[in-house]
C-alpha cells in the first residue's frame, strides 16, 4: 500500500516538538506543503528549518490557540500561501490535573479555552476552505481520559471529552460536504512527560522499576511513540481513508478500563517506595 500526500497542503498545530512534531514530519517526508505552529516563535521555526529538507514547502508561526483573530489569520496566510488547505490536525493542547477539592471553575474554563475552543477555531477556520474544494481531513489529537474517564485529572478528562465529542458530531455533520473528521486518543505516548512523572515519585526508585509499575496496565507492554500516531494521521489523511469519520480511534496498546487504575497503582507505588527509605 503506497500513501500519496506529495500534493497535500497540511497544517498541524503543537507542532513544535512531540506528537505534533512526529506528525508533521511525517507529512513532510511524503512530500506534502506543511505549516506548523505553535506559541514559541524559536522552537517552531527550529522545527520548520528541520523540517524544510524533506517537505515540500514549510510555513512556520507562533499562534496562541485561544486568540480567534490569530487563528485564522494563519489558516488564511497558509491558504492564500497555497492556494486551500487539506489537512488539518489538531494537535494543540495540555493535560490538566486536579481534583474537586484542589479546582476552581476558572481553571477548568482556563483549560478548556486552549483545548476544547482551540481545536473549534482552528476548525472554524479551515471548513471554508475545504468546503470550497469539497474535500477535507480533520484529525484531532485526543486523549483516552476522554473516552474512559479517570477518577483523577478532572479537567483532561472532561475537556478531552468534550473535544471527542466535537469531532463526532463534525465527522458527521460535514461527511456529506467530502470533510471527514476524525479523532486520535493517546494512550501512554513517551514524548518526555514520563520523565517527570518518574521524578514526581521521588527518590529510591529506579527508572526501571518505575515504566515497570506505569506498565502493568498496558497489554502491549511498552510506551508508545509518537511515530506510533504519525502512521494513523497520515492514513486518515490518505484516500485509504474515505469512508471512515466520526471515528474514535485509541491508540494506547491495548489499554482501555486499566485506565483508571493508574492514579491509585501510582499512590500504592509512591508509598511502597516512601517506605522502602525508611
Amino acid at each position: 500500500m503506497h500513501i500519496d500526500l506529495s500534493d497535500k497542503r497540511v497544517i498541524v498545530t503543537g507542532a513544535s516538538r512531540g506528537i505534533g512534531f512526529a506528525i508533521a514530519r511525517a507529512f513532510a517526508n511524503e512530500g506534502a506543503r506543511v505549516a506548523i505552529c505553535a506559541r514559541t516563535l524559536e522552537s517552531v521555526e527550529a522545527s520548520g528549518n528541520e523540517l524544510s529538507g524533506t517537505a515540500k514547502a514549510v510555513i512556520a508561526r507562533a499562534v496562541d490557540v485561544t486568540d480567534t483573530i490569530g487563528v485564522k489569520a494563519f489558516v488564511d496566510e497558509v491558504a492564500a500561501s497555497w492556494g486551500g488547505v487539506d489537512v488539518l490536525v489538531n494537535n494543540a493542547g495540555q493535560g490538566r490535573g486536579g481534583s474537586l477539592d484542589t479546582l476552581t471553575p476558572e481553571a477548568i474554563l482556563e483549560h478548556a479555552n486552549i483545548l476544547q475552543m482551540g481545536h473549534f477555531r482552528f476548525v472554524q477556520a479551515v471548513v471554508p476552505y475545504m468546503r470550497e474544494q469539497r474535500w477535507g481531513r480533520i484529525i484531532e489529537i485526543n486523549a483516552l481520559a476522554g473516552v474512559i474517564p479517570t477518577p483523577d485529572g478532572i479537567p483532561s478528562v472532561i475537556n478531552r471529552a468534550a473535544c471527542i465529542a466535537l469531532s463526532k458530531s463534525l465527522g458527521m455533520s460535514l461527511a456529506k460536504e467530502n470533510i471527514l473528521v476524525n479523532s486520535l486518543n493517546m494512550g501512554w505516548i513517551d514524548t518526555g512527560q514520563w520523565d517527570r512523572h518518574f521524578k514526581e515519585v521521588g527518590p529510591g526508585v529506579t527508572r526501571q522499576e518505575f515504566d515497570e509499575m506505569a506498565l502493568k496496565v498496558v497489554p502491549i507492554g511498552r510506551f508508545g511513540k509518537p511515530e506510533d500516531v504519525a502512521g494513523m494521521a497520515l492514513f486518515l489523511a490518505s484516500e485509504y481513508a474515505n469512508f471512515i469519520s466520526a471515528a474514535s480511534i485509541d491508540i494506547s496498546g491495548g489499554l482501555q478500563g486499566q485506565i483508571a487504575y493508574y492514579p491509585t497503582l501510582k499512590r500504592d507505588f509512591t508509598e511502597a517506595m516512601k517506605s522502602r527509605m525508611q
